[in-house]
């Protein structure tokens, strides 16, 4: 994705193999060096470090899988935008929040919003609860 940090070269590790996996398909993970900077930019680094060390992978083949009907043309939405997000451009973010017609929130973090402002991200998941009981 254009404007996103794992756009770029060594962004990730070489791919790893998993038992029980499909031929071809592999875990990826984010270069630990590079994940602080740009999933945890803003957070202090020490911070950044950890959650680089325990990140979930993710495999390979859902990259190319395609989805189902999307959920949001069916119900309401809400989005938080992390204005300082380096993973998901914020034009982008806002651009399929404003798609599907959600409550939109901005908010200066980064992609990991629900770490650097979890009373924010809080407050939003309450408001959605309230509107759709």
């Amino acid at each position: 994705m254009p404007g996103s940090c794992l756009g770029a070269a060594g962004a990730f590790n070489q791919p790893v193999p998993y038992p029980s996996v499909p031929p071809g398909d592999a875990d990826l993970y984010v270069n630990a060096s590079v994940f602080p900077g740009c999933f945890a930019n803003g957070l202090p680094p020490a911070e950044g470090a950890v959650l680089a060390a325990t990140q979930r992978p993710l495999a390979q083949s859902v990259l190319g899988e395609k989805s189902g009907p999307p959920a949001w043309t069916t119900i309401p939405s809400w989005a938080i935008i992390g204005t300082a997000d380096h993973v998901i451009p914020p034009a982008g973010q806002l651009f399929m929040a404003q798609r599907a017609d959600a409550n939109i929130t901005q908010i200066d973090a980064p992609h990991l919003s629900m770490i650097a402002d979890p009373g924010a991200v809080a407050s939003v998941i309450i408001q959605a609860a309230q509107a759709t009981s």
